[in-house]
């Protein structure tokens, strides 16, 4: 096993890769900005190192302050964990080059994968279902016309170089392409460098799932099972459940198996996330993008897989094999993630602050992945998101009435805070069904 670690993140996730760390006795040396520096993640490490100011350029994704911390801590391997430098190729390149183990992907696969079109172009080839779209980039306004015109309206306009909800539009007609494909390509050169765009498929009422997948050591895909990530605000998600309650048996041995073929495509190793558009009415999913990294919502599929994924990251980076049979996987009951974030449970903007009260729930069937405690104060420098209340239980409703209690039980108290909108949602009809899609959240608004 690795014997050291430098965790390139902050908040519930370093705190979340330090605490497997430690379990394993591999020594866990944090970088933190100087607006954390009194956050549990940095207290928790064996040592940390101070990289910068606030700003994540100059700490969190500075790269040659990161190195300079590996290299003055004699550290063996470097986790990223979400977000950040997690799927910069360059960064993990550079992680490989001075020796260190990089504890994800390799570098070809993120750039693979990292294009939205190219991504696109090789999951097609591979046989993994594709959603109608553009296979170059529509390089002016009029490629994008004339592409819409052939793909059929509702289109989505996408920033090719985006992720995680970010640089997208919907566009209903020609008038509002014309302002979606402008907005969507300045957004992208500001936020990505790159203003490449592409058009695809829009479907009105849709499904947001996808599957974890794990490359092994000995070069092996597997995938451990499928989460529902439906409930999202503004693209982005809020709640996170395994199994989906839209996927049958027949269903998941075809998702679970594109899975496999994506990863296996661009000799994939490590942990990543392949995730899918599921038409309801039909059945049919279609590839969306593979996130080349740990994602937010891991927990869930922990509890129904019974696995812990860091330590597995771990193991495949040192060239070891997996704890599990990866021929007997197989779910055991039902998980829900809650993302509690420091924002309005109405308009969900942001609202940082510091924390005067916290105190987390505790019971059977409840794991809290926090990066914070009374105290602590949320800055605006970063995500919102402060914690992650997942819940499980033996079927999905014991899950639910578990969330129902830990969200009653969470005291919160400073910043705005999203608990309000959980309370709502876990009586909300329509997702006690099971029969939701993406548009759950703007129909409670």
């Amino acid at each position: 096993m690795i014997e050291s670690l430098l965790v390139v993140n902050r908040g519930e996730i370093a705190r979340r890769i330090i605490r497997t760390a430690k379990r394993l006795g591999v020594r866990a040396v944090a970088v933190h900005s100087e607006a954390d520096a009194g956050l549990p993640f940095v207290t928790e490490a064996d040592e940390a190192v101070c990289v910068g100011p606030a700003n994540p350029a100059q700490s969190y994704r500075n790269v040659e302050a990161v190195l300079a911390a590996a290299q003055s801590t004699g550290v063996q391997a470097i986790h990223p964990g979400y977000g950040f430098l997690s799927e910069n190729a360059d960064f993990a390149q550079a992680v490989v080059a001075s020796g260190l183990l990089w504890v994800g992907p390799g570098p070809d696969a993120i750039i693979a994968m990292g294009d939205k079109i190219n991504a696109r172009n090789l999951m097609a080839a591979a046989g993994v279902p594709v959603a109608p779209g553009t296979t170059e980039p529509a390089a002016d306004l009029t490629a994008a016309v004339n592409a819409a015109a052939e793909i059929g309206y509702p289109v989505m306009v996408k920033a090719a170089a985006g992720g995680g909800g970010m640089g997208m539009g919907i566009a209903t007609d020609e008038a509002a392409l014309r302002t979606e494909y402008d907005k969507v390509r300045a957004f992208a050169e500001r936020m990505f460098g790159d203003g490449s765009v592409l058009i695809e498929r829009y479907f009105p009422r849709v499904r947001h799932v996808e599957v974890q997948i794990l490359g092994l050591a000995d070069g092996r895909v597997v995938a451990l099972g499928e989460r529902e990530c439906s409930v999202q605000r503004r693209n982005q998600k809020l709640v996170e459940e395994s199994p989906s309650p839209a996927v049958t048996p027949e269903l998941r041995s075809r998702l679970l198996a594109a899975a496999v073929r994506a990863g296996e495509a661009v000799g994939y190793r490590n942990a990543g996330t392949v995730e899918c558009l599921l038409d309801p009415t039909t059945g049919e999913f279609f590839f969306l993008e593979m996130n080349t990294r740990l994602q937010v919502e891991h927990p869930v599929t922990e509890l129904v897989y019974g696995v812990d994924l860091v330590e597995e990251q771990l193991r495949v980076a040192a060239g070891l094999p997996p704890t599990f049979d990866p021929d007997a996987l197989a779910p055991r009951g039902h998980a829900i993630e809650l993302r509690v974030n420091a924002e309005d449970p109405k308009r969900f903007l942001p609202g940082p602050g510091a924390i005067t009260t916290w105190t987390e729930p505790t019971g059977e069937g409840i794991r809290v992945d926090s990066g914070y405690v009374a105290g602590n104060t949320v800055t605006p420098f970063y995500d919102s998101l402060m914690a992650k209340l997942i819940v499980s239980g033996v079927d999905r409703a014991e899950a639910i009435s578990r969330a129902r209690a830990a969200v009653a039980q969470f005291q919160l108290a400073g910043p705005k805070n999203n608990l309000p909108f959980f309370a709502e949602l876990l009586d909300n009809p329509e997702f006690l069904s099971g029969d939701y899609d993406t548009g759950i959240v703007s129909r409670m608004r």
